[in-house]
Formats: structure tokens, sequence, C-alpha cells
């Protein structure tokens, strides 16, 4: 399967993906879907800045409301150790 990308800078937004040990992913499957995901959110992200900015929004608002979006997600499984 081949990942769309509707701009180019999305693929600068794909990192090496790195386990808990800070060595590289080996699992094409699991590196296949965490750039699926980032490619998602991004195309996403594009759209909700051009939304708001073509409702009148201003733009530095909307970039701030969605960065601290990211900022605010809780660290998944937090109590599972």
């Amino acid at each position: 399967m081949v990942i769309k990308r509707s701009d180019a800078n999305a693929d600068t937004l794909l990192p090496t993906w790195l386990n808990t040990e800070g060595m590289p992913l080996g699992c094409l499957e699991k590196i296949k879907m965490l750039n699926e995901n980032i490619v998602e959110i991004h195309d996403m992200c594009q759209e909700a800045l051009e939304d708001a900015v073509l409702m009148g929004c201003d733009e530095k608002q909307i970039r701030d409301v969605l960065l601290k979006l990211v900022e605010s997600l809780q660290e998944p499984f937090k109590n599972s150790t």
C-alpha cells in the first residue's frame, strides 16, 4: 500500500521511529501504521487550519490551539508498569 501525501511537507514529518531504548523499529507494519497516522493527523490539521482562516479566524490563534491540543495529550499507559 502506498501512503498518499497531500503535501511534500508531510514527508519531513515522518521520522525514523524508535523504540523505548532508542533503537529504530524493525517491524514494517508498525512503521507503516505510525506513518499513516502522522500523515492523517497532518492532513486533518491542515484542513482545520484552512477552514479556520477561510472563516476569518486568526491563523496564529488556530495554530496555537492545535499546538495546545497536542501538548494536552495524556501519557498513555502511565500506570501500567
